[in-house]
């Protein structure tokens, strides 16, 4: 053996999963019931109308209609159907109407319909074919006006640590 370099054997390949541990399921993917958004990713094609609770970043295709808390659109997204959100950034396709007491148009959106909003941006650039009417308050259903209770106390809880 030399000073710098000693041979040692090479660890043993790890055992096979038994039978029973094959067996058990994976964990989910989330595994929170209170995630405080959701993604639908490029690659992911939605047929039928969606709903949530939470924050929504859309990067593919929805063909419905969506309601949500907050909507983060993707530029290369496509939406097929009216949404309503409390606030909705839209930087890719629409066809439909808008309902969104904050909303944000950014320069890549091209929208085809009507827009509702309480306060708007529109970047230079963006391209809409249809009519935007201010509203002083846009109605959302009430379960995406706040959060779920039990949320709301886990926040507070985790504050209380960080103290």
């Amino acid at each position: 053996m030399s000073m710098f370099g000693s041979r040692h054997a090479p660890p043993p390949p790890p055992a096979p999963p038994t039978r029973a541990a094959a067996l058990v399921p994976p964990a989910p993917a989330t595994g929170a019931k209170h995630t405080p958004f959701s993604l639908i990713g490029g690659d992911v094609v939605v047929t039928g109308n969606v709903s949530a609770t939470v924050d929504i970043h859309i990067d593919g295709r929805i063909d419905g209609d969506l309601e949500c808390a907050a909507l983060v659109q993707g530029a290369e997204s496509v939406i097929c159907g009216n949404i309503v959100a409390k606030s909705a950034r839209i930087a890719g396709q629409v066809e439909g109407s808008i309902n969104a007491d904050n909303l944000v148009i950014e320069r890549s959106a091209r929208i085809f319909g009507d827009c509702r909003y309480g306060t708007l941006a529109v970047e230079n650039g963006a391209q809409v074919e249809g009519r935007f009417s201010a509203q002083s308050t846009i109605v959302v259903p009430p379960e995406l006006a706040a959060p779920e209770e039990d949320y709301v106390e886990e926040i507070e809880e985790e504050e209380r640590y960080l103290d």
